[in-house]
C-alpha cells in the first residue's frame, strides 16, 4: 500500500503531474483557435459549454501544435522541462536545438504528446476534485443532499448516498492513477523522442575533440614555456650560488638573467592562458612568441643559464608563416630545455634552423647525457609535445642518439 501511495502521490509523481499541467496550459491557445474553427459546426450552442465541442476543438488544436513545434528551439525548451520535472537521466536527452529534419519531427511528436496528455489531465484535474469533494461531503451536509446542485437524480437514492464518499475518494485515486500513468509514459518516451540523433552524437564528439585539442595545446604551451624558464632559472641560481663569494659581477649578471627570464615567462604564460579566456572579457594578452621576434632573446637567456649554444639561422624568420614561426620557436625552446634539464650547464648545443626545400628544418645536437630524455623516468613529455606540434602542421619529428650525440630533427611544411 505504501509503495502504491508513493507511485501515485510521491515526489516524482507530483513533479510529473506539474509537467502535465504545464502541457495543458501550453495547449490552451491551440484549443481556443480550434474552438473558433469548430464553433460554426455547433450552431448557437456555446463551444465551451459542450463536451463534444470542447473535444472537437482539442482535436483541431493538436495538429496546429504539431506544426508550430517544428521550429528548432522546441527541443531545448522541452528538454529543459523534462529534466526538471520528469526524472529522466540528463545524459539520455539531447543538447541544443534540433538540427535535422528527423530531430525536429521527433521533437514535434513529443510536444504534441505532451500537450495532448497534458490537456486531458488538466481538464480532469479541474473537474474531478470539486466533483469528488461534493460526493465525499454529500452524506454529511443536508443542504447538499437536498439540492444535489445539479447532480443526477440517482444520487437521491439512499444506498448511493451512503456510497458517495467512497465514489469520491475513488475518483481522486483514479485521477492520480491517470496522471501517474501519463507522466510515466511521457518519461519513458522522452529519450526516444528528445534523445540525441546520430548527427547530435557526431556534433558532441567533434566538440569534445575540439575541447581536448585546446587542453592539449594548453598543456604543451605550459610545459614548453614554464618548463624552459624553470630549468634556466634553476641553473642560473645554482651557478650564482657557487661563485657568490668571489665573483659578484657574475652573480649580478645571473640575477639580471633570472629577472629577464621570469618577466618574459610571465608574458608567455599570459598568452598561453589567453586561450581559456573569453575574447570579450579578457582584454589584450601578450602575443605568442615566434622565431622572428623572440629567437635572439631565447638564445641569450639560455646562454646566461650556462648552456653553450652554437646557433645557425639559414632562413629569414620574417618570411615564415606566423603559425610555423610560432611552433618552430616552441620546438627550439623545448630542445634547449631538454639539453639544460638533462645535460646541465656544462652542455653545448648545436642548433640549426634552415630551409630544406618546401620545409623548415630545425635540428639540434648535444652530447648524449648519461641517461637520455627518452629513457629518463617520467621524461619524454617534451619530445611528445614536439612530435604533436610537428604532426599538427603536417610535418615530422625524429629524436634519438646518433654517434654519441642526442639529435633532434624536425621538418615543418611551409604551406
Amino acid at each position: 500500500m505504501k509503495a502504491l501511495a508513493t507511485i501515485l502521490f510521491g515526489r516524482r509523481a507530483r513533479r510529473r503531474w506539474i509537467h502535465l499541467i504545464l502541457g495543458g496550459a501550453l495547449a490552451m491557445p491551440y484549443v481556443l483557435v480550434g474552438s473558433i474553427v469548430v464553433g460554426p459546426l455547433f450552431d448557437d450552442e456555446a463551444v465551451l459549454g459542450s463536451l463534444g465541442a470542447q473535444l472537437s476543438a482539442f482535436a483541431v488544436g493538436l495538429p496546429l501544435a504539431a506544426v508550430t513545434a517544428l521550429f528548432p528551439l522546441t527541443r531545448p525548451m522541452s528538454v529543459a522541462a523534462v529534466r526538471a520535472l520528469c526524472g529522466v537521466p540528463a545524459d539520455s536527452l539531447a543538447e541544443g536545438p534540433a538540427r535535422t529534419r528527423v530531430a525536429r519531427t521527433r521533437a514535434a511528436a513529443w510536444f504534441t504528446l505532451h500537450l495532448g496528455f497534458g490537456g486531458v489531465i488538466s481538464g480532469m484535474s479541474l473537474a474531478l476534485p470539486p466533483f469528488a469533494s461534493v460526493l465525499i461531503a454529500l452524506p454529511f451536509c443536508a443542504v447538499l443532499a437536498d439540492s444535489r446542485i445539479g447532480m443526477p437524480e440517482v444520487f437521491g437514492e439512499t444506498w448511493l448516498l451512503v456510497l458517495s464518499p467512497v465514489i469520491g475518494c475513488a475518483s481522486l485515486v483514479a485521477l492520480a492513477a491517470c496522471a501517474a500513468t501519463a507522466g510515466a509514459l511521457l518519461a519513458r518516451w522522452a529519450p526516444g523522442l528528445l534523445g540525441p540523433t546520430p548527427a547530435d552524437r557526431l556534433a558532441a564528439a567533434e566538440q569534445r575533440a575540439a575541447d581536448l585539442a585546446v587542453r592539449n595545446r594548453l598543456a604543451r604551451e605550459l610545459h614548453d614555456s614554464v618548463g624552459h624558464a624553470l630549468s634556466a632559472v634553476t641553473l642560473q641560481a645554482s651557478a650564482a650560488r657557487r661563485v657568490l663569494d668571489h665573483d659578484p659581477e657574475f652573480v649580478r649578471e645571473a640575477l639580471a638573467a633570472i629577472e629577464d627570464t621570469t618577466r618574459r615567462t610571465v608574458g608567455e604564460l599570459d598568452a598561453v592562458l589567453g586561450v581559456l579566456r573569453e575574447a570579450d572579457s579578457a582584454g589584450p594578452t601578450a602575443p605568442a612568441p615566434t622565431l622572428a621576434a623572440d629567437l635572439d632573446g631565447l638564445l641569450r637567456r639560455t646562454g646566461a643559464a650556462g648552456l653553450r649554444v652554437t646557433a645557425t639561422v639559414a632562413a629569414d624568420p620574417e618570411s615564415l608563416p606566423p603559425l610555423v614561426s610560432r611552433e618552430a620557436y616552441r620546438i627550439v625552446q623545448e630542445a634547449l630545455s631538454n639539453a639544460l634539464r638533462h645535460g646541465g650547464d656544462a652542455t653545448s648545443v648545436t642548433l640549426r634552423v634552415a630551409l630544406d626545400g618546401p620545409d623548415l628544418a630545425v635540428t639540434a645536437e648535444n652530447p648524449l647525457p648519461p641517461r637520455s630524455p627518452a629513457s629518463r623516468p617520467g621524461g619524454g613529455h617534451g619530445l611528445r609535445g614536439i612530435a604533436d606540434r610537428a604532426r599538427l602542421l603536417g610535418g615530422t619529428a625524429d629524436a634519438g642518439p646518433a654517434d654519441g650525440m642526442w639529435r633532434l630533427d624536425v621538418r615543418l611544411p611551409l604551406n
